[in-house]
């Protein structure tokens, strides 16, 4: 029945599509992608346009018989045929209320959604200047898009008379939306999605309302193939990075090796899961395919910031200004190369400048969050982190610097529920389950901290902080035997890398082990930590200290115990967690040498 709506036009030229994952014929689909972008373009939808025509430049070109053909024109296009020409020119070049004007009473399908759309881009181009003219400390809903309301009204009269075409339910989406009615929104998305599947904005706006795996689940969306590039976007988005880089090495194999756009969003998805060096080469390779892109190269600065690779920073910040300096994706470079040299203020101010470009933006309201954060200016980062929320509540980063701007102010319960948040979005991340633990220690509930480190270290930790903080955490609890443990794994882990990290925590390690393993009587372990502890200056005097004493005990004819010296970790640390009692630890300070 939903199908059943598509304008003419719209059924005509989607009558062909192919069922879900089917690209057996890539000629067909270069066919649609090129209809499709044209189409779009004809109404002013430029990104969707440009993402058609990217992706069918990746196939193979078509022979002059196999073009599509122009859309056959209606009795009323005809008739609309000179208003919507002198309409589009003046929507072309911004425009809009003059655009709208001319295009009243229009019937056509198409001239009727330039006249829809012209209205709407008008009152959001209102609201920016005035959003512009206040950045600073905007609440939310402050400033509205007067149009928004009369456009529902009556774009809800044509879809009750199902008027609507593919583009106008993406229209009316959107403008569901913007008005915060977000479940309408969606099933009209999924209609869209349904009557015209290859308009990728109705499927991008779909992904931007999705929250969880669960509501995914529930959706009916069309069999096509175009469903592929959605849940493989969906699936990054929600952090599902496994799934989508299958999706997207099957959409690869499936004939698009070439799209910039896959390339780059597979970066991305290693960029998300913080491997860095393969989302690097990933984007050098991207840089070298499409040396003028701008899209996603904020994500390329990250990785690079991340890395402190000053000379590359500053080379792609220079690269970028000179293509376009007035680009979002410009200015977050540039703020991330000022932040890289500490001038935290002037990243600020072209964090800001991004989003005076698009308020929008939400990677700039994270980093500006951050800027503040350096800046020591903790109720700025609260206030952009804030934004970042309201942009997308999937972003765990913002979630993540609220429970930090938090923890700033030693409120331990606001910082535990904005952690929550983002350990829910990012459920495998250690930086998440220790900044918990953290929380937990200082709100006095160990047996939960213990459960977020024990937890971290089993994600693979990322700072090599976990297994510290529990050794750290039994010691509290007068539980030697498990320190001791989570001590030696840690050294274990440390030395595995490969590299010896200037770890300050590495001589706390062979301290404690030393004074364990001599309260224990295995001098030959006792002094073998011992004499580790040399090596660090801050623990260089207690190490030559016990030294002499496992000397002088050996002399007087102490001998070493038989106990097997616990230099493996048990199967589940967990289950070895009852407390046992100890001696407290030898006072190394007070020893004469």
């Amino acid at each position: 029945a939903v199908i059943g709506r598509a304008g003419g036009m719209a059924a005509a030229v989607m009558a062909a599509a192919p069922g879900g994952g089917d690209f057996s014929d890539l000629r067909e689909i270069k066919k649609q992608l090129l209809s499709v972008a044209e189409r779009s373009r004809e109404r002013g939808l430029q990104h969707s346009g440009k993402w058609a025509a990217e992706l069918a430049f990746a196939l193979e070109p078509l022979p002059l018989s196999e073009l599509p053909l122009p859309p056959v024109l209606t009795e009323e296009d005809a008739r609309d045929l000179d208003a919507y020409t002198l309409a589009k020119s003046y929507f072309d070049l911004k425009e809009y209320d003059r655009a709208a004007y001319f295009l009243r009473g229009c019937k056509s399908q198409k001239a009727y959604f330039l006249y829809m759309y012209s209205r709407y881009l008008s009152g959001e181009k209102k609201k920016d200047d005035e959003t512009v003219d206040s950045l600073g400390p905007l609440e939310k809903g402050q400033v509205k898009n007067e149009a928004l309301r009369e456009l529902r009204v009556e774009l809800s009269k044509k879809h009750k008379a199902q008027e609507l075409d593919g583009f106008g339910l993406y229209l009316y989406g959107v403008v569901l939306r913007k008005l915060d009615l977000v479940k309408e929104a969606i099933d009209v998305f999924v209609e869209a999605a349904h009557v015209l599947p290859l308009h990728w904005g109705a499927w991008l706006e779909l992904c931007n309302l999705i929250t969880d795996k669960e509501m995914l689940k529930f959706l009916s969306l069309p069999d096509t193939w175009m469903k592929e590039f959605f849940l493989a976007h969906i699936y990054t988005e929600l952090q599902l990075i496994e799934e989508a880089l299958q999706k997207y090495q099957s959409l690869i194999d499936a004939g698009f090796s070439k799209s910039t756009y896959i390339i780059s969003q597979i970066a991305v998805a290693y960029h998300n899961i913080r491997d860095i060096d393969k989302a690097l080469s990933i984007f050098n390779e991207l840089r070298k395919q499409d040396p003028y892109r701008i899209e996603n190269m904020d994500t390329f600065s990250n990785l690079l910031y991340v890395r402190s690779m000053k000379p590359e920073l500053s080379y792609l910040a220079h690269n970028l200004c000179e293509i376009d300096k007035y680009r979002v994706e410009t200015c977050c470079v540039i703020g991330n190369y000022y932040s890289l040299r500490s001038q935290h203020e002037k990243a600020a101010l072209y964090f800001q400048r991004a989003l005076k470009l698009n308020p929008r933006y939400l990677g700039a309201w994270t980093l500006m969050g951050h800027e503040y954060m350096e800046m020591k200016n903790t109720s700025a980062a609260i206030q952009a982190y804030r934004h970042a929320i309201e942009v997308n509540k999937r972003d765990y980063r913002a979630w993540y610097g609220l429970g930090q701007t938090y923890e700033i102010l030693k409120m331990p319960f606001y910082c535990l529920y904005y952690y929550r948040r983002a350990h829910q979005l990012r459920p495998n991340d250690s930086r998440m389950l220790v900044a918990l633990g953290e929380c937990y220690e200082k709100l006095n509930q160990l047996v939960e901290a213990k459960k977020c480190y024990w937890r971290a270290y089993a994600v693979g930790d990322v700072e090599k902080m976990a297994l510290v903080k529990l050794a750290k955490l039994h010691e509290q609890l007068n539980e030697s035997e498990q320190a001791a443990q989570c001590y030696i794994k840690y050294i274990q882990d440390i030395y595995s890398c490969g590299e010896v990290v200037e770890h300050l925590e590495v001589s706390t390690a062979f301290r404690y082990l030393a004074q364990y393993y001599f309260k224990c009587k295995l001098w030959d372990e006792a002094s073998a930590c011992a004499q580790k502890c040399c090596a660090f200056n801050d623990t260089r005097e207690e190490g030559k200290a016990l030294l002499r004493q496992i000397l002088q005990l050996r002399n007087q004819g102490e001998t070493s115990t038989d106990v097997a010296a616990p230099f493996f970790l048990p199967a589940s640390l967990s289950a070895n967690n009852t407390p046992t009692r100890r001696v407290s630890p030898l006072n190394l300070s007070s020893v004469t040498p």
